[in-house]
Parts: structure tokens; sequence; C-alpha cells
């Protein structure tokens, strides 16, 4: 039955038909073939989505698309690049910096590159960078938005592996601060290489004070999500209505640039993103409920420990895997087929849970910045009007520190499980 269900799942990904499609045709095609009940199609996939964490994801992408309508990304990058001063690649430092602030309100790299990625390249162009570096430097960063909270991969990934989603999204906070440290480390020695430009920006005290002050209400979101979290007082889900509630507040009272047609393009994005977000949920569950069926899960568990009984040596097989998988799969799909299978063989064999989650959902991030299912990739050529080749050839040397985070956070537990462990036991 399995081997059915994925020869049709592969056939079906071949021909280009949507993720989605792919996962709940397959699965409905075998469960009719198998005389399976009809009525598991709708039972099923409804269940997937009966979810009290997963209503934190349309409420998160709700929070961005209003604090974007808002125009506060202008100001976040302005204050942080007259923070920066006029060190050797300053530009490209604050577009890495930048990413790791608006994270804290995006819970997802596309969303980071359509609200930055353009800001981001026309500056660094504008002070004579390559546009392909430009390009691979903003992708890059956008790796950052997934795994520091709020995140959305995270909290499907928790839903699904049965963790606490609290915990697991404050376990990205220290992986995601040494992402940003290893990118910025990579920026600082390509510019002394290659000389990049030093910004032109003069900056005035006053000047950044008032910037500062401008961008205040923007920087405090974050602050909230995050102490909301630590608090212990709030739920995912409960955080992302206060942090919805406070984008609102924000754009209508403070910086008063939020209109009602503005408020409508944010849901109108905010429906289109959920939907195609949840649609893939649904399928997604079907697929691996038939997978559950034919004791999948279980038969990998047994391979897994018959291959070796290390934890590291285990994560470290489970690595390559799913860098491998990341190139062909939607991460959101391949989080919901895969982590049911693996979750468990791993956390048997003594890996934390919450370190498995970080690194399952990073290893799925890096998998967006690599052919042909690279939808980073696809989002900057079109921002750019690049060519993807080039596109490719501009991310290739920011894999050095994206790799070696993953590497750091797979050897050393404690940099995903320390935070969640001291703050919430």
């Amino acid at each position: 039955m399995s081997l059915l269900l994925l020869i049709l799942f592969s056939v079906l990904l071949i021909l280009g038909a949507p993720i989605a499609i792919c996962l709940g045709l397959s699965s409905a095609i075998v469960i009719v073939t198998q005389g399976l009940p009809v009525s598991v199609l709708a039972q099923r996939s409804l269940n997937a989505l009966d979810s009290s964490p997963l209503l934190a994801v349309p409420l998160f992408i709700f929070a961005a698309n209003l604090l974007n309508a808002t125009g506060v990304t202008t100001h976040m990058f302005d204050l942080v690049r007259m923070m920066f001063g006029r060190i050797r690649g300053a530009v490209a430092q604050v577009s890495v910096f930048v990413s790791l602030i608006f994270s804290g309100v995006s819970g997802a790299a596309l969303a980071d590159i359509g609200a930055l990625g353009a800001i981001q390249i026309n500056q660094m162009k504008a002070q004579g960078y390559r546009e392909d570096f430009a390009a691979g430097l903003t992708v890059a960063a956008a790796t950052i938005g997934p795994i520091f909270p709020p995140s959305i991969p995270i909290i499907i990934y928790a839903s699904v592996a049965n963790v606490s989603a609290v915990k697991l999204l404050l376990a990205g906070i220290i992986p995601a601060l040494l992402l940003t440290a290893l990118l910025m480390a990579q920026v600082a020695v390509v510019a002394r290489v290659k000389g990049l430009p030093r910004d032109d920006i003069r900056v005035r005290p006053r000047d950044v004070a008032k910037k500062a002050l401008i961008s205040f209400p923007a920087l405090l979101a974050p602050v909230l999500l995050i102490g909301g979290l630590m608090s212990g007082y709030f739920g995912p889900t409960e955080v992302a209505g206060v942090t919805v509630a406070y984008a609102l507040f924000i754009g209508l009272a403070i910086y008063r640039t939020l209109t009602t047609r503005g408020i409508l393009g944010a849901l109108r994005e905010t429906v289109e993103a959920t939907a195609n977000i949840l649609f893939v949920v649904a399928t997604a569950a079907l697929f691996a409920w038939v997978l559950t069926l034919d004791q999948v899960p279980m038969k990998a568990s047994g391979f897994l420990l018959g291959l070796s009984e290390n934890p590291l040596v285990l994560l470290l097989l489970v690595n390559v895997f799913l860098l491998i998988v990341g190139m062909v799969l939607e991460s959101i799909a391949a989080i919901l087929i895969i982590a049911p299978i693996v979750a468990p063989a791993l956390t048997a064999a003594g890996v934390d849970p919450l370190q498995l989650g970080i690194v399952f959902v990073l290893n799925l991030m890096i998998g967006l910045l690599t052919p042909p299912v690279g939808m980073s990739l696809y989002m900057i050529t079109i921002i750019t009007k690049m060519p993807i080749s080039r596109v490719i050839a501009g991310v290739m040397p920011f894999f050095i520190p994206l790799l070696l985070s993953l590497l750091v956070v797979s050897a050393v537990p404690a940099l995903s499980t320390w935070l969640p462990e001291t703050l919430m036991n």
C-alpha cells in the first residue's frame, strides 16, 4: 500500500502537479483502491486542521502583513544602517541584522523576502555591490525568520511531533542568533577580501535619536511576542492574537499610515497564504495516515535504530536526508510527511525533541535555497528580474555559514534546549 502511495506521489510530482494535489490525490486513490471508507478523506483532513496551535499561523501572517502595510520596514532598515556607521560592508551587515529583527514578527522566509528583499537589494546596489551578491545574501538572511520566533514551520512541526510549541519557539532563539552571527562574520570576511564599499550615509546623533523614536513602536513588537512566550501566560495562539492587535494599534494610532485599503490588502494576502498552507497540512495528514496504516513509521524507526544507536550519528544521517528532501519537497509538506516518521526513532535514540525540531526546520529552510524547488530563489528572481543561475551563484558562498550553523546546532544540544528549559521549568 505504501509503495503504491509513493509511486503515485512521485509520478504526480514529476508531472508538475502542486504539492497539495500530489499528496491528496495519491492518498485518495490508495484509499479507494484498498476498499477503505471514502469518508476517511474528509475525516482525516479536517481533523488535522482542528488544532489550536495551527490557529497561530494565519494570525502571525496577518500581523506581518499589517506591519508591512504600515511601512515600518523602511524605518527599521534606516535605523540599523545608522547604528552600523561607516564600517566596510555596512549595508550588507545591516541587511542580515534587519532580517533578524523583522523575523520577530513574520515567521516565514518568503515573508521576509517579500517585505525586505527589494529594500535590501536596492540599498546594496546603490552602494556598488554586485547584484548577485546582494540577492544571495538576501536569500540566505531570510532563513533566520523561520528559526527565530514566531516561526510558522516550527508551529507546524510542534503540532505534528507532539512537542510543546512554546518551548520549541523559544528553542529557536539561540540558533537564530548563531546563524545571524555566522552570516555577519561571512560578510565581514568578504568585505575585507573583496573590498566591499563603506556606507556613505552621514549620521548625526540627533538623526539617530529621531529615527530610534520613530522605529521604537515597531521594534517593540518582537519584544512583546517573545516576552509573552517567556512569561508562560500565553501560548503561540494567544501571542499571535496580541501581536495582531498591536500591529493594528501602531498602524492606526501611532504611525497612522494603515488605511482601510491596507487592512483589506493584508487580509486578502493572509487568506491566500493561509489557504495554501492549510491545504497542504490537510492533504499531508491524509498522506501520513496512509503511511501509518502500513506501519511505515515503525519500520523506519527500526531501520534507523539498526544503523546506529548513537544520537549524533543518527542526527547527522537525518541531516543529509533532509537536505536532499529539501531540494525536491516544499518545506511544510516535508515536515508533515517526514516528521511523524523520523521523530519517534530519533527521540527513542536519545535526541532531545527540542533540538530535533530546530535541526529539522533549519535543514528544510536551507532547502529553500536549493533548486529545483527552492522557493526563495524563485521569489528573488521575481523581485530582481535576474536569471536564476545568477541568483544561485550569488547564494553559493553563504552555504558555508548556513551549513556550519546546522552542524553546530546538531552537535551541541544545549543551544536548542538551554533557554526553554531554563525559562519554562
